[in-house]
């Protein structure tokens, strides 16, 4: 049984494939269990092999170039950050009907936060803004520039008619306010290192605390406002106020950062309606605490 497509433009990928792919490139592994993961993710399949690896096959042409990204400037970023980040150990060929080159990578042990259901909330805080503020400090020389890290003026209009299209299933004219103050305020003057998608289904926690940041497809350099999106997808409202204390954010940075929280939801909301309940779950509740922080500011 194949696995359930997220965009239109899949191909047919199952156990089967995985299996061939990884048997026929890689027969060092060959005698190794194969498992499928049921991630949060949406572009790439992912099968546990064995106990160290994690096979990943693409959902999507346009994901292929983060393969090239991820060998180029994963162990660069991977010797300048606090946890542990995705290791690439192998890379495939297209074969046997899948058309785009795949990967392994070693597998990193964790489970993804539940907002709520937090062991060590504020120690997970701190963590996070440790995490943020280290890939700030990396130098961006020759860094490729991350898809969201263009200015929020630049997602203005597209915003805005998501907006107006999910009147009804949020408060379009509050989220409109918020959306419309964080594209006037004023930006940060200089690019810095971004995850770009610190999401509850690319952090992992052990034992309360952060244990790894995986998934870096959206990488590249931007507004540094872009990774506060994880103050409300991973953590709730006390512990928000520790990440922002600890990741020395300033009011301008901390609007924006709601901004871009805000866009990346209402676009997963449109595009998930009918796809992905996690997500739309993860981007309703991220929309109704957005509103209801602005509200009290």
């Amino acid at each position: 049984m194949g696995v359930r497509k997220l965009h239109q433009d899949e191909p047919d990928i199952d156990e089967d494939l995985a299996r061939a792919l990884v048997d026929e490139q890689f027969p060092r592994w060959a005698d190794l269990p194969l498992k499928y993961v049921d991630s949060h993710g949406t572009q790439n399949v992912l099968y546990r092999l064995g106990e160290e690896w994690v096979v990943r096959l693409p959902r999507q042409d346009g994901v292929v170039p983060e393969l090239e990204g991820a060998r180029q400037w994963m162990p660069y970023l991977a010797a300048r950050l606090p946890v542990p980040v995705p290791e690439q150990v192998a890379e495939g060929e297209p074969g046997h009907g899948f058309p785009w080159p795949w990967a392994v990578h070693r597998w990193l042990p964790g489970e993804n936060p539940v907002v709520g259901r937090l062991d060590r909330p504020e120690a997970l805080a701190e963590d996070l803004a440790g995490f943020v503020t280290a890939m700030r400090a990396i130098d961006t020389a020759g860094a490729p520039e991350s898809f969201r890290g263009r200015p929020l003026a630049e997602r203005a209009d597209g915003t805005r008619e998501v907006i107006r299209r999910l009147d009804g299933t949020i408060d379009s004219a509050a989220a409109l306010a918020v959306w419309d103050e964080a594209v006037s305020t004023p930006g940060a003057g200089r690019d810095v290192w971004l995850h770009g998608d610190l999401q509850p289904g690319n952090v992992l926690v052990s034992g309360g605390r952060l244990g790894a940041v995986i998934d870096f497809g959206c990488m590249g350099t931007g507004d540094p406002a872009v990774d506060l999106i994880t103050a409300w997808y991973v953590l709730g409202g006390p512990e928000r106020r520790t990440f922002r204390e600890a990741a020395a954010v300033d009011d301008d940075t901390w609007v924006r950062g709601r901004g871009w929280a805000l866009t990346i939801a209402v676009h997963e909301l449109a595009y998930y309606r009918d796809l992905n309940p996690f997500m739309v779950r993860t981007a309703s509740r991220v929309v109704g605490e957005i509103l209801a922080d602005a509200a009290r500011t």
